[in-house]
């Protein structure tokens, strides 16, 4: 049972612990410090995921497990998917984990110092809360479907689901650093920007529910390339920053 919880939980935050040194290391000058990198971090796997699931069961009105689908149904296909597992999965998760995700960077905000610290800020706050969920459905998958199917979803959401909270809640914190630098209102726009690419991924990731054949596929393979375009514009943006800052040096 230990051995099964290692890998549970090493499958789930090893990945995203690895995407937080890339993100961090982008930047060649004025690194955020460690010690705050983590603790958005463990922002976004404890606090966020408790606040966006009780914001979510008092968006949904009850508290059944049965309305919360996972976007992931690549082996377990429903029949008859209803418009309100659509707004859950599309609408008011995006809204409520964008937001939760975002509340840990203003908490730091007198830690922010330049644009480029909202970015690795947000991306760490994602990365911790995607470790978390990736450990949550990792271990229903592997409890209820064997080895086999956790291996497969474990793979694909290190990748696509786990880059994408990286991504969204990046350019969430970006929005706040951009508010906090020129004193203006952009952080509720850039968080809605946040919130329209977590609904966008978790409807690509969820065709499944909708259609047959190949498209479910199709769309799976343009989820993670959403994911992956999305988590290098993040990088490219942070290494723009960090040259501004270096020529003003």
């Amino acid at each position: 049972m230990i051995l099964i919880l290692i890998l549970l939980v090493g499958s789930a935050f090893i990945p995203s612990l690895l995407y937080l040194v890339w993100v961090r290391n982008t930047e060649k000058f004025g690194k955020m410090d460690w010690s705050k990198v983590f603790a958005l971090f463990i922002w976004g796997a404890v606090f966020a995921v408790i606040m966006a699931v009780i914001l979510s069961l008092i968006f949904i009105g009850v508290l059944s497990m049965e309305t919360l689908q996972e976007e992931y149904v690549f082996f377990q296909r429903l029949q008859d998917p209803t418009v309100m597992t659509l707004v859950i999965v599309c609408v008011i998760a995006p809204l409520v984990e964008e937001f939760t995700k975002a509340m840990g960077v203003v908490s730091f905000k007198n830690n922010i110092f330049g644009l480029e610290d909202g970015l690795v800020l947000g991306a760490a706050s994602g990365l911790g809360f995607a470790a978390t969920e990736n450990l949550l459905y990792g271990s229903s998958a592997y409890f209820q479907y064997g080895f086999q199917t956790f291996a497969v979803l474990i793979v694909v959401r290190s990748v696509a689901s786990t880059l994408l909270h990286g991504s969204a809640s990046a350019v969430a914190g970006y929005g706040i650093s951009k508010g906090l630098m020129s004193k203006k209102h952009y952080a509720v726009p850039y968080y809605f920007v946040a919130v329209i690419m977590h609904g966008a991924f978790n409807y690509l990731a969820s065709v499944g529910m909708l259609y047959d054949g190949e498209i479910p596929i199709i769309a799976l393979v343009a989820a993670i390339m959403f994911s992956l375009i999305s988590f290098k514009l993040v990088r490219g943006k942070i290494k723009e920053l960090d040259k501004k800052v270096t020529v003003r040096m």
